[in-house]
């Protein structure tokens, strides 16, 4: 099998298997998907779709998140680990909206990326998943799954995202990249990984672990 056609299977299955796949983070607008973003840093999606309501009951715009302090951030978001960290960018991020942005979110990798506590990922979810840019972020699921699929050699997420994207059609990139992440969940765990169990291995032959 060659690898486009090893490719168009797996798109295949995965849009089968997932067609119309959901944003895993709950949230309500830009600003409120940015700061879940942020939070599920080293945190499972589950936990801070825990978390954010009550955040969110508190402060769900940039000006009412400034009323807060930084420790009264912390106490809430303690479950998703980091908080001390979390809770200064959190704080910091929401000024500089309220600050320079009207507060907004900015609609611009460069200006995201810019922001406290906001790296390349958690821009590229609100690029693709707020605004609609198309973007591919790489969690670690799509990270295991590219090397996985032997699509990715798994030295970086920055190589498996330059990968993904020259493998992908632009077009598909905000969905593509969600179908992956569900479809490591559901069948291509980190540990107790079964490949008899997996509906990819059995078109493409097993994958290497």
């Amino acid at each position: 099998m060659t690898k486009e056609e090893k490719v168009r299977h797996i798109e295949a299955i995965l849009d089968n298997e997932f067609p119309n796949p959901p944003i895993p983070l709950n949230h309500t607008d830009a600003y409120t998907l940015l700061i879940a973003v942020l939070l599920s840093a080293q945190c499972t999606d589950e936990r801070v779709n825990k978390i954010t309501p009550l955040l969110f009951s508190k402060a769900s715009t940039p000006q009412q998140m400034i009323q807060l302090s930084i420790e009264e951030i912390r106490e809430i978001i303690k479950p998703c680990g980091l908080s001390q960290a979390k809770s200064k960018s959190i704080w910091e991020l929401s000024k500089i909206l309220v600050e320079k942005y009207n507060g907004e979110v900015p609609q611009s990798f460069e200006e995201l990326e810019s922001l406290p506590g906001v790296g390349h990922k958690t821009a590229s979810v609100v690029m693709a998943q707020a605004f609609g840019v198309p973007a591919f972020p790489v969690d670690t699921h799509i990270h295991r799954l590219m090397k996985r699929w032997q699509l990715s050699s798994g030295k970086s997420v920055e190589q498996t995202e330059k990968d993904a994207k020259s493998i992908f059609d632009k077009s598909t990139w905000n969905k593509r990249h969600l179908q992956i992440i569900f479809f490591g969940r559901k069948y291509c765990k980190a540990k107790g990984y079964d490949q008899t169990h997996c509906p990819l291995c059995q078109v493409i032959g097993n994958c290497s672990v």
